[in-house]
């Protein structure tokens, strides 16, 4: 454990900030799970009303800097694609 005053007070900063990306990276994953089973039931008005809040998240995720810009556009070319495949644009 830290001794110095602001070397604790950066490792309370840390994990207060680690809870929060983690928060943030599980609100993706689970954005992402639930527009994959409204795809997988083959649920096309759920699916389209869940990609446009599924972007935003990861879009929002990638600002606050819990992804980089080439992993936030994988994913959700990745969502958009598997809308797109199974649902006839």
């Amino acid at each position: 454990m830290a001794n110095i005053a602001s070397q604790i007070k950066r490792a309370e900063l840390s994990a207060k900030q680690n809870a929060l990306n983690n928060s943030k990276r599980t609100r993706v994953k689970n954005a992402i799970k639930h527009f994959e089973a409204a795809v997988s039931a083959r649920n096309a008005s759920l699916a389209g009303e869940l990609l446009p809040v599924t972007i935003s998240i990861i879009d929002k995720a990638k600002a606050d800097g819990i992804f980089k810009a080439n992993t936030a556009s994988h994913k959700v070319a990745r969502l958009s694609k598997l809308y797109s495949d199974n649902f006839k644009i």
